[in-house]
């Protein structure tokens, strides 16, 4: 179910969180009977925390409609994987589908939400998860591309942070961008953000206050309570 949270809850007796409670908010707020994709890294384990019988269908760009969770021991079978090349399980009532035609999902708009990962996310919602633009790095746009132009919301996971500790969550993307004004949402270690055309709204903060975050990030993040 959807976050109907009126008030930012700013909780300050823990946090930063783990990947683990990243994932499990991140799958909460996915609507019951919703089409979603997980891209590669930390969104792949929302599918270890979506509700049985909640509807929700997973979508792989390499041809699968109807992922399970993680593959673990005897359940591993190396050519069931997804996007990622991470061994997953099928449900019930699984698909298989040619490449072109799971492109053809995506591109249809036929995905209600996807949930990718991100180098950079700005305050207006446009996305850098391909290419940091380094020398040695090499571009990996995948599927991100299509994603982020054709599903009807896009999410990102990341950490709020870099191992050097600049901001992730930015005024403007200084890395190559993937797609323009088209994250509406930012779950990370230290909060969940709204981003979008009216800038970043905190909706939950883990370990900080508001204000802290907001003077971490260098951008004005607001309360959900001044936001409306």
């Amino acid at each position: 179910m959807t976050t109907t949270t009126t008030e930012t809850v700013e909780n300050l007796n823990r946090g930063p969180i783990d990947r683990v409670e990243m994932a499990r908010l991140a799958a909460h707020d996915i609507l019951p009977g919703s089409f979603v994709n997980l891209g590669i890294g930390l969104p792949t384990l929302v599918a270890d925390h979506l509700t049985p019988g909640s509807g929700i269908v997973l979508h792989t760009e390499n041809g699968l409609l109807g992922m399970g969770p993680v593959a673990r021991g005897d359940q591993i079978d190396p050519d069931l994987i997804n996007a990622g090349k991470i061994p997953v399980t099928e449900l019930p009532g699984a698909a298989y589908l040619h490449q072109a035609d799971s492109f053809a999902v995506i591109r249809g708009g036929h995905l209600d939400v996807c949930i990718l990962g991100a180098f950079q996310v700005s305050e207006r919602g446009d996305l850098a998860n391909w290419h940091t633009g380094a020398v040695d790095a090499i571009p990996a746009v995948g599927g991100a591309m299509d994603l982020a132009a054709g599903a009807k919301s896009v999410h990102v996971m990341m950490t709020l942070f870099h191992d050097d500790n600049t901001p992730k969550l930015v005024p403007t993307c200084t890395y190559p961008l993937t797609g323009r004004g088209c994250v509406s949402r930012v779950y990370t270690d230290h909060g969940t953000f709204q981003v979008g055309p009216n800038g970043v709204t905190a909706l939950e903060t883990f370990g900080s206050t508001v204000e802290e975050l907001s003077e971490r990030v260098g951008i004005n993040i607001v309360r959900l309570s001044n936001s409306v």
